[in-house]
């Protein structure tokens, strides 16, 4: 048995003014053949997954092409026409595979194309025809669409969030497309979507984690292969827009139906107890100086570069500034500018910066600050969270500063922070500092909350707040909860296969 693989990864967050650039992909992953396999042999992802079950079931793999770029705005329309055409000539080079398994996301936005998961599916199939088994991952935040479910056979999403099971959902797909060629099964999936945005939301606590559970229970009954919770991407203004459920079953379209509708009411039940008001970054902290025990990590969620935002944000620096706080450190700040100036200078250097605030207004001004270069390193280390375990990253030149009383660590590539790596790459212990401060919504719970005497979310200005009322939605399908009243909405039935 021959199995193609390749992805096309993107989570675009249109509110953004960064365009994603052909430069920004090739910048992060743009791999073909032979490298798609090294690059994800043995790492906790989707490929990763694949790989490795292939391997273990003796499938040879026909690897094509597989790119991936940091959340940002709108992919620019020559990018996307390039990468799909990458992607559509390995499969053509593939001309012998019994089964193709891709990793997508399914919140990727280009010029002209809202669906882009969908158009790469359908132009997917315009080469390879529908007789072939086309299995697919998705992320938690896809915004699903009916023509994501024509295109595809199985489409198999994330449940966790943190996503730490991206690499099961990479085990799974070669599962299912093995069973599909063998004739075992037939997949048939059931969509059903929801008029709701919901902000982010760890899966292991409530109310997440009970949706999650309703699609665990079904999962058990016979026929039933998968039934995933998507809680979509807020921060894109595009029509198809929201929470969705996907079920898949072996060729039972009437119980597909049955449980996507099912866990999509219990969704709707719970809609309120999803909306979460956080403190202002001068509050948590506060908070955090009134906690017991250390450290009290606290998260800017409202730049979050894992969401698309720039990664340059100053207000919750800002309020630690302000609140001269020492024992406390912050990882980290994108901003090439300072890293040079850092790396001009040296170690033991004085300098006079202006940190951070230079991609827009929104997510807070420049800090004029004195600052001590105490660390300067390359950027480069293993990923030891669950989320991507074994990858090795490479933030590009980094600088460890100190201002004031916070030790500040500056990094040249943007990147929300996952796991305590990039602190100790600086020579900073994060278990000793009272109070850790980073940027990230959700994804650095897997790694900070185990070693964490507390966590506590910021909210403030940005483009991955936690306020969708924050946001002028032009292009989505309303009416849309909680931005418009909705008491009693029809459950669609969109699509059946």
């Amino acid at each position: 048995m021959k199995v193609a693989i390749g992805g096309v990864v993107h989570e675009t967050n249109t509110f953004s003014n960064v365009p994603s650039t052909l430069d920004l992909f090739q910048s992060w992953e743009w791999d073909h053949g032979e490298v798609v396999l090294s690059r994800n042999r043995k790492v906790r992802n989707f490929l990763g997954g694949m790989v490795d079950r292939a391997e273990e079931l003796g499938i040879e793999l026909l690897p094509t092409f597989s790119t991936f770029a940091y959340p940002a705005g709108t992919i620019t329309h020559e990018t996307y026409e390039r990468m799909k055409n990458e992607l559509l000539e390995g499969l053509r080079l593939a001309k012998d595979a019994d089964a193709i398994c891709l990793a997508l996301h399914g919140a990727g936005v280009a010029e002209g194309v809202d669906d882009l998961e969908g158009d790469l599916l359908a132009a997917v199939r315009g080469v390879v025809g529908y007789d072939i088994p086309l299995v697919v991952t998705l992320d938690l935040h896809a915004n699903m669409t009916p023509k994501m479910v024509e295109e595809a056979d199985a489409l198999l999403g994330v449940h966790l969030y943190p996503h730490v099971d991206c690499y099961e959902r990479g085990l799974e797909a070669i599962d299912v497309a093995s069973k599909m060629v063998a004739g075992e099964w037939k997949p048939t999936m059931h969509l059903t979507r929801l008029p709701l945005l919901i902000p982010t939301s760890a899966t292991h606590h409530f109310p997440a984690n009970e949706i999650n559970e309703a699609c665990w229970a079904w999962e058990k009954e016979e026929n039933v292969i998968d039934c995933a919770f998507f809680h979509g991407f807020p921060y894109t203004d595009i029509p198809e827009l929201g929470v969705a459920v996907l079920t898949v079953t072996n060729n039972d379209s009437e119980l597909a139906r049955k449980v996507s509708e099912d866990v999509a009411k219990l969704v709707w039940r719970h809609r309120d107890d999803f909306e979460l008001i956080m403190p202002t970054p001068a509050e948590g902290i506060a908070q955090a100086l009134a906690t017991e025990g250390m450290p009290i990590v606290i998260n800017e969620t409202s730049d979050n570069p894992g969401g698309g935002t720039p990664g340059d944000g100053t207000h919750l620096l800002r309020a630690m500034l302000d609140a001269q706080l020492t024992n406390a450190c912050f990882g980290y700040m994108y901003d090439p500018e300072v890293v040079q100036q850092a790396f001009a200078a040296g170690v033991g250097a004085t300098l006079e910066i202006s940190l951070g605030g230079k991609t827009d207004h929104l997510h807070g001004e420049p800090l004029e600050v004195t600052a001590y270069v105490k660390a300067l390193t390359d950027g480069k280390f293993v990923a030891t969270t669950p989320m991507g375990q074994g990858a090795r990253i490479d933030y590009g030149k980094s600088v460890r500063l100190q201002i004031g009383g916070v030790d500040v660590l500056v990094c040249s590539v943007k990147s929300q922070v996952l796991d305590e790596q990039i602190f100790q790459l600086h020579g900073i212990d994060v278990t000793r500092y009272k109070i850790v401060a980073l940027k990230s919504s959700t994804h650095f719970r897997a790694a900070f909350e185990p070693i964490s005497a507390k966590v506590i979310t910021v909210d403030s200005p940005g483009l991955t707040t936690l306020n969708f009322r924050f946001f002028q939605y032009k292009r989505a399908n309303r009416p849309l909860y909680p931005l418009d009243p909705i008491t009693d909405p029809t459950l669609p039935q969109l699509t059946r296969k």
